[in-house]
């Protein structure tokens, strides 16, 4: 008897969905040993239940296979360090903002925030030795008379 096909949308019942969970997920960690066993590959596969449950799968070491993901991805992912220069210029000004989520936006403010107060200082600093040296100035022309 041939199984029927079951069109692929959310489970409404929160019982089959939880069996059909854990028999795909096995399912899924089956199929992932033996691509690696079989092909010699590195896997590493990572599930989230519904519930937030961490469930995961590594052909060797999990730590191992993120790391080198992130060396990866992060080769191909980053740009060029003129164009993100260029972007963070950009961002600085208030300028291509759109991308940018709620916490990333708060950092930039953060940044931002900062920046002001170490330009302010500095020029309070310079403005401070500036009467300074006007005043020394003063002083010794006053003294020379």
């Amino acid at each position: 008897m041939a199984r029927e096909k079951i069109k692929i949308k959310k489970i409404d019942n929160l019982t089959a969905r939880q069996v059909t969970f854990s028999k795909r997920r096995r399912g899924l960690f089956k199929k992932a040993e033996e691509l690696s066993v079989l092909c010699d590959a590195e896997v590493a596969l990572i599930i989230f239940s519904a519930t937030g449950k961490l469930f995961e799968f590594a052909s060797s070491s999990m730590k191992d296979k993120l790391g080198r993901y992130n060396l990866h991805s992060n080769k191909l992912d980053q740009p060029s360090l003129e164009l993100q220069s260029l972007i963070y210029n950009r961002q600085m000004r208030g300028e291509d903002l759109q991308g940018l989520n709620i916490d990333e936006l708060q950092q930039l403010e953060k940044l931002l925030e900062l920046g002001l107060t170490r330009v302010l200082e500095t020029k309070g600093e310079r403005i401070m030795n500036e009467i300074s040296s006007l005043e020394t100035k003063h002083c010794q022309v006053y003294a020379s008379h």
